[in-house]
């Protein structure tokens, strides 16, 4: 039972320079995408957002932390962004939505679709 996505950013092989270059980062990469999902491979919580993306056959982008060398910088710039230190980190439209299990739940109570139409 494999996960289907719409787009994964390739790993990077060199660091970004600075946090100010990171933030740019996140946010263009939120801004092209209706929904991105920052996660990491093995997370059980990740798979769960990318799972429920794919039941309703959302596109997504993803952005696997763990495959990255700058991963973790990443990861901390967007707890300063969004307030959340864990992953999944689920943006649509925008906007940070939370993580896997608040996904989940916006999924389950019809919720998610009125806000991947806005």
């Amino acid at each position: 039972m494999g996960t289907q996505v719409s787009k994964i950013i390739r790993p990077n092989t060199t660091k970004m320079a600075n946090s100010a270059e990171i933030q740019q980062f996140i946010k263009d990469t939120i801004s092209k995408d209706k929904v991105v999902v920052f996660s990491k491979s093995y997370c059980p919580y990740c798979v769960m957002a990318k799972d429920v993306f794919n039941k309703v056959k959302q596109p997504f982008q993803v952005i696997e932390l763990d495959l990255r060398d700058d991963g973790a910088d990443i990861q901390g710039n967007l707890a300063s962004i969004t307030g959340i230190r864990t992953v999944p980190q689920v943006f649509i439209n925008g906007n940070c939505v939370g993580g896997g299990s608040d996904v989940k739940a916006l999924h389950e109570s019809g919720k998610l679709e009125s806000i991947l139409i806005g």
